[in-house]
């Protein structure tokens, strides 16, 4: 006896973000105010929305000290006037330095909600030859064919250490800025109880690189990393990696099923 597809198929899931923990402003180099980043999360129907705007220490475009009250003040006001929504004050502070240190002194880190932190090029740190040497390292590694296997040990020794040494909350586009050893890095993630992020703006996480991060106990959270008010909330992109890398959903700690209305 013939049965109907309806039946006989089953439905994929659809998979929504909850909180989006990683949004940029104005306060460094988003497009958006704060104001703006809130409405677009009330819009999407997020629980939850963090400005994490970069760390001091990044040269062209880092939080500066001075401001970090004003955040404060908008973020609070804007909890307030969105009782649905928990508007978080953030920071996405900068691995600058081989000892394991932030842009952010122990003491600063009380200032924010959460901290979560990423390597990126602008940022100098303690030793600013050495990491200028670094960054331009992995920014030309392709092209002057330099040891990727010297530099995947650096990079991931310097993450390794920032999360051993700091409380982080997320690691932001692991591996993204040059080779690292993710499985390594996950390992230190689950150690540390610091999510490992699935980046829906920077592409540098393949299928094959998920698996491998996913053989150790981390957990994962997905994030837009919004620089405009309209990615806010954005997961299609990571949804669609989780996919390819047959990662259980169960383990992202920030997608929700969507309902069948």
């Amino acid at each position: 006896m013939a049965t109907h597809n309806a039946d006989s198929q089953l439905k994929t899931p659809r998979y929504r973000l909850t909180y989006d923990w990683h949004t940029h402003t104005t306060f460094s180099h988003g497009l958006g105010s704060v104001a703006d980043n809130v409405r677009a999360a009330a819009r999407r129907g997020l629980l939850g929305v963090g400005i994490t705007d970069h760390g001091p220490g990044h040269l062209f475009y880092g939080f500066k000290r001075a401001r970090f009250a004003e955040m404060r003040r908008e973020t609070e006001a804007l909890k307030a006037q969105n009782p649905g929504l928990a508007v978080l004050m953030g920071l996405e502070a900068n691995i600058v330095n081989a000892s394991g240190r932030l842009d952010l002194s122990p003491a600063e880190f009380a200032l924010f909600d959460y901290v979560i932190a990423g390597y990126h090029y602008g940022a100098f740190g303690e030793n600013p030859l050495a990491l200028g040497f670094l960054h331009a390292e992995n920014m030309l590694s392709d092209t002057l064919g330099l040891s990727a296997k010297r530099l995947l040990i650096k990079n991931t020794e310097m993450v390794e250490k920032a999360l051993y040494t700091n409380d982080i909350k997320m690691l932001t586009h692991p591996g993204d800025k040059g080779p690292a050893d993710l499985f390594a890095i996950a390992r230190a993630c689950a150690e540390t109880n610091t999510l490992f992020e699935i980046n829906t703006r920077h592409k540098s996480l393949t299928a094959e690189g998920l698996r491998t991060a996913a053989r150790t106990e981390v957990r994962f959270a997905v994030s837009s990393d919004a620089h405009s008010p309209k990615r806010v909330g954005e997961a299609a992109h990571a949804i669609a990696l989780i996919r390819e890398a047959g990662l259980d959903m169960a383990r992202v700690v920030n997608l929700t099923e969507e309902s069948e209305d």
